[in-house]
């Protein structure tokens, strides 16, 4: 027989083991489909608003629901880790020379530091269910990158809501949260689902370079400036090329001017996160000169490593070209030859924009 009250104690206890873990928001979710999110999920999809991420589409069948991915699945705990930053991301928006790298991606790579934490406190959780004399539990960790809807279900958790930019909103900790989620075969009570306090704000809309939002709630990526920067293999589109400005990786927009963030507290305890130094306000002139071998010593254990080096660069050539900056011009011109041809494209165009 189920010890109900077992059960609810372990679920207290979980939640404070994650905040000493250096979580921020920690709730529960029933591993059910939602409807509503396996139909959003299907629209999106059938409009081709994801782009060429094409595992979004082949693995939809598990994307739907946490029980579609692992049917043994009863609960999903949902996991928060802050990542508040200390200074204002659009600072840099009026120095062309500099480069934009999405906050998110100025420290530690939050897969490896967000999985440890997850990996610890699922630990944690079956040990403690076998002390407890609740049996052999299973669990299952993920971190972005699993055919998991985190932000959904970090909702009917209560973390937060899906704003308008379609990002999770809290309340507590704005716009600024790392998700994770830990599938496990225990039957948890479900927390009660967060409400949408968007109201009539319509700031992260009007903020976006690209005009990505079709409408409240709904994204198209393939206008999105993050997956242009990150996930579009190819040249990007000539009508976004001047929206980039000096965005080389990701773009923190409509995040930042989210009026929730005012209670966000900087993510100072999580030394992870602090930002490095040589990432927060670089110089296109440094970044333009990255061979190979300078990249991956550069973005050693950073998340933008995994684009490579000719991704990185066609970004910054964007952004050169988009600086104003002659100076600029012999290193466009030597890369006008290089041996990737949209490095050389992106070169090309950089060249025609400058005086």
């Amino acid at each position: 027989m189920v010890n109900a009250a077992e059960i609810e104690a372990l679920k207290q206890d979980l939640q404070a083991e994650a905040l000493r873990l250096g979580f921020a928001a920690c709730g529960i979710a029933s591993a059910r489909e939602d409807p509503l999110t396996a139909v959003r999920l299907e629209q999106w999809l059938g409009e081709g608003s994801h782009g060429a991420m094409e595992w979004m589409e082949t693995r939809a069948a598990h994307r739907r629901s946490p029980q579609g991915l692992w049917p043994e699945a009863q609960s999903v705990i949902a996991l928060g880790m802050s990542y508040a930053p200390a200074q204002d991301p659009l600072a840099l928006a009026g120095q062309p020379d500099r480069a934009r790298i999405s906050v998110y991606a100025q420290g530690k790579d939050y897969h490896d530091v967000v999985k440890k934490a997850l990996k610890a406190l699922a630990r944690w959780l079956v040990a403690e269910a076998a002390r407890r004399g609740l049996g052999e539990q299973g669990v299952k960790v993920f971190v972005d990158t699993a055919p998991v809807m985190e932000k959904p279900l970090g909702q009917a958790a209560g973390l937060g809501w899906q704003g308008k930019h379609t990002n999770l909103v809290s309340r507590t900790h704005g716009s600024w949260l790392f998700l994770g989620a830990i599938f496990t075969t225990i039957g948890f009570a479900a927390d009660a689902a967060e409400e949408d306090h968007c109201g009539s704000c319509n700031a992260c809309q009007s903020a976006c370079p690209t005009n990505a939002f079709p409408a409240p709630y709904r994204l198209d990526a393939r206008r999105c400036i993050s997956y242009l920067t990150i996930e579009h293999k190819g040249p990007v589109p000539l009508e976004f090329r001047t929206a980039l400005g000096n965005r080389i990786y990701g773009c923190d927009d409509c995040l930042a001017v989210c009026p929730w963030n005012k209670f966000a507290e900087e993510a100072a305890a999580m030394r992870a996160f602090v930002p490095r130094a040589e990432l927060v306000a670089p110089r296109l002139a440094e970044l333009l000169a990255l061979d190979d071998a300078g990249f991956r010593t550069l973005f050693s254990g950073s998340p933008i490593k995994r684009i490579g080096r000719n991704r990185f660069v066609r970004n910054c050539l964007y952004a050169a070209g988009n600086s104003g900056d002659a100076g600029l011009l012999p290193q466009l011109e030597a890369l006008a030859g290089d041996p990737d041809p949209v490095v050389a494209d992106a070169a090309r165009w950089a060249l025609e924009q400058l005086p």
